[in-house]
C-alpha cells in the first residue's frame, strides 16, 4: 500500500465518501488510489473554484467533510474564493493539494510556489507532510481540524513522492469533540437583561438556524421584547411552514442600523457581531449600538440548549401555531417579485435552494415564509460564483432532494462549468438563471456612491450586454436541457415541469 492508498483508506474510515476532485501531474497516485478505494466517490470538476464551492455546500447540508484535491499552488489558487466562503461558514472541508516532489522543490520548476501562503487566509489549519508514512496520520488530524466545534478548513500539502511510496496502512479517525455547553450564570444573567431591555434582538446564526433553535427563539419572543433576526447570508437556514417568519438582517448598512437602532440589547446566538459590508465614508463600521451586544453562545458552544435554557429562565410558552399563506400568483412580464412569488408556490417539500441571486432574490424570502419546509444555503463570504458549485456539492449530500441553484447571471459567469458537473453526475439540480445582462448591484453601488449618470466606460463595466449571454445554448453546450422564460405566466408552468425532471435543467429568465 502506498502513501495515497493509505490516505484514502483513512478518510473512508472515517465516514468521508467524496472527493471533489480537479487532479494534475502531481496528483497521479492519488488519481490512482481512487480505484482501491471505491468508498470515496471521485467527481470532477472542470474549475478549481468548482471543487471547492461543491465541497462547501456537501459540508454544510451533512456536517461531515468533502475532500478536494487541486494541483499545486496555481490550481488551489483557482479555488480560493470559494474557500472564503467555506472559511466564513464554518464548513468542514479537507484540502488535499499536491506539490512538486520533495527532491524536486528546490529547483523552482515552473510551477513550483509557496503554497502553505496560499492556503493560511482560508484555512484553520495548514500542513505539509514529510515522508509517506505520516500521510495517513496528517489526514486523521485534518478531517480531525475541520470537524472540531465549529468546523472549518484544512489544507494538506502532498508532495507527488509521499503519495507514491510505500505507506504502513490507515489509521483511525477520533470522533470530533462535542460543543459545550453554556454556562448557568450566562443564561441567568441575558434573561435578566431581557426582562429589563426596552427593546431586544437576537440575531440567530451557524448552527442556531435549525428547528430546534427557531422554535425556541420564537418562545423568547412571545415572552419578551425581543424580536428575532438570522445573519444577512446564513450558512445553512431551515426555513418554511410552521417555522417562525424570521427575517434576514439587512445588506445595506443604512437599513440594518435602522432595525438594529432602537435595541439597547442584541444577544447573539452564534452570529457575529454585525458590521457593514463595506466601509462607506462618514458611516460607522458596527451596526448595533455601543454596548448592545452580548454573546449567548459561541461557535463552539451548543446554541439550541442555550435557546431553549433562554427561554425556560423566562418561563417562555409553548411556541404558537404559525401559518404563513402563500402570494397569490404573479402574472406579466418577469421582475423580482414575480420570481420570488412563482419560486415559493412551486418549491417542492424538503426543496435545497442555494441563493446566489443577488438583487433578484430579495422578495423571495418574505414571498416563502408559508412555503413547504426548506433549506437554504446563502452567499455567506460574499465571494460570488458560489452558487452553482455548492447546488452540486448540495446533490450530491442529498440525492433525495431537489436542489434549486437561485442565481443569477453575473456571478454564474465565474463558475458556470458546474453545469457539465451537474450533467455528468446526474444531479438533480434545476438552476433558475436570473438574466438582468447586468451587475445589477455594482449599478446600484455607484447611485449611492453619488454618480447618478455614469459615463459610458463605467457603465460598460457593469453592463453583461454587447453581446448577451445566451444561457440556453451555453447550458446545453455543457449537457443541461434549457429554457427561456419571459412572463411569469410561462415560469409557472416550466419551473414544475423542471422540478418534475430527473436530472439538471436550466430555466434562463429574463428580466
Amino acid at each position: 500500500m502506498n502513501g495515497a492508498e493509505s490516505l484514502l483508506r483513512t478518510a473512508a474510515g472515517a465516514g468521508v465518501e467524496v472527493c471533489f476532485a480537479n487532479p494534475g501531474t502531481t496528483e497521479m497516485p492519488l488519481v490512482a488510489a481512487f480505484d482501491a478505494v471505491p468508498e470515496v466517490r471521485a467527481v470532477l470538476g472542470i474549475f478549481e473554484g468548482v471543487c471547492t464551492g461543491a465541497a462547501d455546500g456537501y459540508g454544510r447540508l451533512t456536517g461531515r467533510p468533502a475532500l478536494t484535491l487541486l494541483h499545486l499552488g496555481p490550481g488551489f489558487a483557482n479555488g480560493i474564493a470559494n474557500l472564503h466562503n467555506a472559511r466564513r461558514a464554518r464548513t468542514p472541508v479537507v484540502n488535499l493539494i499536491g506539490d512538486q516532489a520533495s527532491w524536486h522543490l528546490d529547483h523552482d520548476a515552473p510551477l513550483t510556489s509557496d503554497i502553505a501562503s496560499l492556503a493560511r487566509p482560508v484555512s484553520r489549519w495548514v500542513h505539509q507532510s514529510q515522508s509517506a508514512r505520516d500521510l495517513a496520520s496528517d489526514l486523521a488530524e485534518a478531517i480531525g481540524r475541520s470537524t472540531a466545534p465549529p468546523g472549518g478548513v484544512s489544507s494538506l500539502i502532498l508532495p507527488a513522492d509521499f503519495q507514491a511510496e510505500g505507506a504502513a496502512g490507515p489509521v483511525v479517525v477520533e470522533a470530533p469533540a462535542s460543543r459545550t455547553a453554556v454556562p448557568d450564570a450566562r443564561i441567568a444573567d441575558l434573561a435578566s437583561r431581557l426582562r429589563e431591555a426596552r427593546q431586544a434582538m437576537i440575531l440567530l446564526g451557524g448552527a442556531a438556524l435549525d428547528e430546534r433553535s427557531q422554535n425556541a427563539a420564537g418562545r423568547i419572543m412571545a415572552a419578551s421584547s425581543a424580536h428575532v433576526l438570522c445573519e444577512t447570508f446564513p450558512a445553512c437556514w431551515e426555513r418554511g411552514s410552521g417555522l417562525p417568519g424570521v427575517s434576514r438582517l439587512p445588506y445595506f448598512p443604512e437599513q440594518a442600523r435602522e432595525v438594529l437602532a432602537p435595541c439597547d440589547l442584541v444577544i447573539l446566538a452564534d452570529a457575529r457581531e454585525p458590521v457593514a459590508f463595506f466601509g462607506y465614508a462618514g458611516q460607522a463600521s458596527r451596526l448595533a449600538p455601543d454596548q448592545s451586544c452580548h454573546v449567548l453562545a459561541g461557535g463552539h458552544e451548543e446554541v439550541s440548549a442555550a435557546l431553549e435554557a433562554l427561554a425556560d429562565a423566562l418561563d417562555a410558552p409553548s411556541p404558537p401555531a404559525i401559518s404563513h399563506a402563500l402570494p397569490d400568483p404573479a402574472s406579466g412580464a418577469l421582475d423580482p417579485l414575480a420570481i420570488g412569488v412563482t419560486l415559493a408556490r412551486c418549491l417542492p417539500e424538503g426543496a435545497i435552494v442555494v441563493d446566489e441571486a443577488a438583487t433578484s432574490g430579495l422578495p423571495f424570502y418574505a414571498c416563502s415564509l408559508g412555503s413547504p419546509r426548506h433549506t437554504l444555503l446563502a452567499l455567506t463570504g460574499g465571494a460570488i460564483g458560489q452558487g452553482l458549485p455548492c447546488a452540486v456539492g448540495a446533490a450530491i449530500a442529498r440525492p433525495d432532494r431537489k436542489v434549486v441553484a437561485f442565481q443569477a447571471d453575473g456571478s454564474a459567469l465565474y463558475t458556470a462549468q458546474a453545469l457539465w458537473t451537474c450533467a455528468r453526475e446526474s444531479l438533480d439540480v434545476v438552476a433558475l438563471l436570473c438574466s438582468n445582462r447586468s451587475y445589477r448591484i455594482l449599478q446600484i453601488e455607484l447611485a449611492r456612491a453619488g454618480i447618478a449618470e455614469p459615463g459610458r466606460q463605467a457603465r460598460s463595466l457593469t453592463s453583461l450586454e454587447e453581446p448577451a449571454i445566451d444561457w440556453v445554448s451555453l447550458a446545453r453546450g455543457y449537457g443541461v436541457p434549457g429554457e427561456r422564460v419571459e412572463t411569469a405566466e410561462e415560469l409557472a408552468k416550466a419551473l414544475p415541469r423542471a422540478l418534475a425532471e430527473p436530472g439538471p435543467q436550466l430555466l434562463e429568465l429574463v428580466l
